[in-house]
């Protein structure tokens, strides 16, 4: 039997998670996209100048989006990643597992479940799931790099720097924000992320291998999941706190997947981490408040509470910052022991990247790089 996902259905449960866009046909949009394609370019410039990273992918792409159309993106990202996945599982017997893997992923619905059952659902969770991801977080992503790029597929919709409208609008707004100063803060980041996957050729592909890894290493028998839950409440009884420590993803993960996951840990420590650095240092003349845009943004991950608490807790985003300023710490050691030409040792390849190991001890790495 064939599995697959109603991209439509997770669509309307996006739209019905994610929050009403309060800038809707606001005059304050008017500049947002003018700005941001000036802004853009120049970030570009500067962060070429700062890290020596020349994308071999012609100038970056701004895009500015609302809500619906930040999730649409993403789910054609999704239609990308989960179609090896999906063939895989099209070939496990279904008669029994839906309603197995249903009960299962309750708890990740259970926040959401009234908005659902409105739209008459019913089974399918996966849909439901990602829609629901995708709809809560459409109301906090501030910009983001699509970087899972599929050749010959529709090249004019990917590679591009988004941005989410309405959410920038809405923390200049609360937060009283320079609007041309955030929005220039926003886009290096952006911008070198770019640069880290379109200036190191073999950068992208050792990623998107990772992601292959993942789904190949995928089981699709219930018991395994049923075996990962009754763990879970087992580490919950003793004291433990089996969810905050990486997130459902690091709690299915078989140890196939953990060894993966852990590589996927050490190269997004040190990507994040190199991006908020450069975001800091690049603007550095040309943005005074970068220093308060940084600790309000801070303190805005660290405050949640409620619901964006329980999210944040499933998708594992508290053990992510934790990574990404270990990240921001082993760049500063590097550099520390041997400047720029040591840490740019990390572009050579796959093999000089640092381990997640390495990122938390980085004199591992220095004395293997040097």
């Amino acid at each position: 039997m064939s599995v697959s996902v109603d991209w439509d259905v997770a669509r309307r449960v996006a739209a019905k998670v994610g929050k009403d866009d309060p800038f809707a046909g606001s005059p304050l949009a008017a500049s947002l996209e003018p700005d941001l394609l000036e802004l853009t370019a120049q970030a570009e410039k500067l962060v070429e100048e700062e890290t020596g990273l020349v994308s071999l992918a012609g100038p970056a792409r701004a895009k500015v989006t609302d809500r619906p159309g930040w999730v649409d993106a993403n789910l054609a990202s999704f239609d990308r990643l989960t179609r090896p996945l999906l063939e895989k599982l099209s070939e496990v017997d279904e008669n029994e597992e839906p309603g197995r893997l249903s009960q299962l992923t309750a708890p990740l619905t259970a926040p959401f479940s009234q908005k659902f059952d409105e739209l008459g659902v019913g089974p399918k969770f996966a849909a439901l799931e990602v829609g629901a991801l995708l709809g809560w977080m459409s109301g906090r992503v501030i910009g983001q790099y699509d970087l899972l790029i599929v050749e010959d597929e529709r090249p004019e919709e990917q590679d591009w720097v988004y941005y989410v409208g309405p959410n920038v609008l809405n923390l200049e707004k609360n937060f009283g924000f320079p609007p041309r100063e955030f929005r220039l803060w926003i886009a290096i980041h952006e911008c070198t992320h770019r640069a880290q996957f379109t200036a190191v050729p073999w950068l992208r592909p050792y990623f998107l291998s990772l992601v292959e890894e993942l789904m190949n290493e995928v089981d699709p028998d219930a018991g395994h999941l049923l075996d990962v839950v009754k763990d879970a409440i087992e580490k919950k009884r003793s004291g433990g706190g089996p969810v905050a420590e990486g997130g459902l993803s690091q709690l299915m993960a078989t140890d196939a997947q953990k060894v993966t996951l852990d590589k996927v840990s050490g190269l997004m420590s040190l990507l994040e981490g190199h991006g908020d650095i450069v975001m800091d240092r690049a603007g550095r003349d040309l943005i005074p408040s970068q220093p308060r845009f940084a600790r309000v943004m801070s303190q805005r991950r660290s405050s949640a509470n409620g619901l964006n608490k329980i999210m944040q807790r499933m998708l594992g985003f508290e053990a992510k910052l934790a990574q990404y300023e270990e990240g921001e710490k082993f760049i500063h050691a590097v550099e520390a022991a041997g400047g720029k030409p040591l840490f740019d040792k990390v572009w050579e390849g796959a093999e000089m990247l640092p381990t997640i190991d390495e990122i938390r001890d980085p004199q591992q790495w220095i004395s293997r790089a040097a």
